[in-house]
């Protein structure tokens, strides 16, 4: 679960520290006070996109870390190995930093790390529902998606995906070598010359950088004279040089070696120094020997740092680059140039995948069928739960037909989740449902079946697949309810909590009564600037909470009353008991 969240320099909040607790935890706060900022900084801290605003103004950077405790999974365990990583005293610590230069840094337990390892932490950790994933929800591939995740499918799903990429390859290959013969003379024309241009050059990795040396030295070929002279004469030539001081002094620390013999290993010492220096001064005289004036060779040198200059435009970024790209314009002309048998060995290896892909893609259509009957189950359950006890739901298979070219990477299923809200009215894709709050308590049923633990009575068994608790964030999925469905909705989420750590943002009264934990979300106004806080309320906090929930800016004693009876009845024996830290 999430321990602690740490925000800084983050939109409206200069420094905010939040510690969460285990079971449901409430955020409420008038509107605009700051609640869906902490689940955008929680979003960040996951790997979600970085808006450019976000940072607050004269800060340079925002930060955002959290503490969660965790259990090693093997998920989570082959993540963490694969970056050298390990759990320390079952916690994880996540860190986000944004700076005004547009850069992002992330880190896990204080190592930097890239950004997609915390996107591949998130689903290990936590999942986040924002005010507008309910529009993501009408995508036919998010509804695959998950379908896939309830059936325990998303491995095989993934195998499926590869081997259809790989069998569209072969097919962009075959198109390529059945082309007109115009066209494949046009290939093997640009090939040959493609090849031949980067052959004839024979490039050598690092020849750019050595003859750009080579050019700096002709090109100022007077000063390098000048300065190498000197060098020359200061180390040996002159009768005041280095070479000269070192050898009297040498002398002179012989002559104190007949006194004392301590003086006779310096003596030994300086003179292997003056070698040293003898030997670097020849070799500037060699160097000086070398060079002369040589226009002729300076054009030469220009001349072939523009051809590679003019072959790296167009083949690639670097030398190296500009070689592999001839290696592979060879292995295409060689293809073109016995395109009947290298034809033929393509369609074999197409018929191949295509083979394994269509009996991968027939089972896992299998075992989306059969956990789709459970999935309608579950979720219908959940709706009765929520105040929807009469709705229908069903995952509808449109089957495509191979021959027709419908494969597609998700395999041979195209699935539409259908939904009936009320008697009399036949299924209809989730899309078109118009109610705001049942289409908030389709998505709730939704998520919570994808989850083990908190299961209504008489739910379907759920795949031993699916993700180990975690935390799940709920951003306002109250939106278009009240009264009893709100009600219902807490009590689901209340439920949800018995095996997860819930985080959820709520307006409603009826719902943050049910809190095991309740955090007021607030903002004021200093000095022309705006900042946000959060606070844990006590007991008697909650009730002026829930008073002001329900009867707005000035709070009356009838709300005061209804608060304290809406927090009795949400603890009444029986209800579920509250999960602790």
């Amino acid at each position: 679960m999430l321990h602690e969240l740490n925000i800084e320099n983050y939109a409206v909040v200069e420094r905010l520290r939040v510690r969460f607790h285990g079971g449901l935890n409430l955020l409420t706060g008038e509107t605009g006070s700051g609640k869906s900022i902490l689940v955008d900084a929680l979003a960040l801290l996951l790997g979600a996109r970085a808006a450019g605003d976000v940072i607050r103004p004269n800060s340079g950077r925002a930060r955002v870390s959290g503490v969660f405790e965790v259990d090693e999974t093997p998920a989570l365990r082959s993540l963490l190995e694969a970056s050298n990583l390990e759990i320390e005293q079952h916690e994880l610590i996540l860190e986000r930093e944004l700076l005004d230069s547009g850069k992002s840094r992330a880190y896990v337990n204080g190592r930097v790390v890239t950004l997609s390892l915390l996107r591949d932490l998130a689903p290990e950790l936590a999942d986040i529902h924002g005010q507008h994933e309910q529009q993501s929800l009408f995508s036919v591939r998010t509804q695959l998606e998950m379908l896939d995740a309830f059936a325990g499918t998303t491995e095989a799903a993934a195998r499926v995906a590869e081997l259809y990429r790989q069998w569209r390859e072969c097919e962009k290959r075959i198109n390529e070598l059945r082309g007109d013969e115009q066209e494949r003379q046009r290939l093997l024309d640009l090939y040959r010359f493609q090849h031949q241009e980067i052959e004839q050059a024979q490039l050598v990795p690092g020849e750019q950088e050595r003859l750009d040396q080579d050019r700096r030295a002709l090109g100022n070929l007077e000063r390098v004279q000048q300065t190498a002279t000197q060098a020359y004469s200061q180390l040996y030539d002159d009768s005041s040089s280095v070479s000269a001081q070192l050898a009297s002094a040498r002398r002179a620390l012989e002559e104190l070696a007949q006194y004392d013999a301590k003086f006779g290993p310096l003596a030994e010492t300086l003179e292997s120094a003056r070698a040293s220096v003898e030997d670097a001064a020849f070799e500037i005289r060699t160097y000086l020997d070398r060079l002369e004036a040589d226009p002729e060779r300076l054009n030469e040198i220009e001349s072939r740092l523009a051809l590679i200059e003019k072959l790296k435009r167009k083949y690639g970024r670097t030398v190296q680059e500009v070689l592999e790209y001839g290696r592979q314009a060879g292995e295409r002309l060689r293809e073109l140039e016995s395109s009947d048998a290298t034809l033929e060995k393509v369609e074999r290896e197409q018929q191949q995948l295509a083979g394994q892909f269509l009996e991968l893609a027939q089972g896992l259509s299998g075992q989306r069928r059969h956990a789709a009957a459970a999935l309608e189950k579950q979720v219908e359950k959940e709706l009765e739960s929520l105040a929807m006890e009469r709705a229908r739901f069903r995952v509808a298979f449109e089957p495509v037909d191979p021959g027709s070219g419908g494969w597609s990477a998700h395999g041979i299923d195209q699935v539409v989740f259908m939904v009936s809200a009320n008697p009399g009215q036949p299924p209809r894709p989730l899309a078109q449902v118009a109610s705001g709050g049942e289409l908030s308590r389709i998505t709730l049923a939704l998520k919570a079946s994808l989850v083990p633990g908190g299961e209504p009575k008489g739910a379907a068994k759920r795949p031993k697949s699916l993700k180990a608790p975690r935390t799940l964030v709920f951003d306002e999925i109250d939106s278009g309810v009240g009264g009893r469905v709100a009600e219902a909705i807490g009590r689901r989420l209340k439920k949800l909590a018995a095996g997860h750590q819930v985080l959820c943002v709520t307006h409603l009264s009826q719902i943050a009564g049910f809190a095991d934990a309740h955090y007021f979300v607030d903002k004021t106004e200093r000095n022309g600037l705006t900042f946000a806080s959060i606070a844990e309320l006590s007991d008697d906090e909650r009730v002026q909470e829930l008073a002001r929930m329900l009867s707005g800016e000035h709070v009356t004693g009838a709300a005061l009353e209804h608060a304290r009876q809406l927090l009795q009845s949400t603890r009444k024996p029986g209800s579920v008991k509250k999960v602790s830290a």
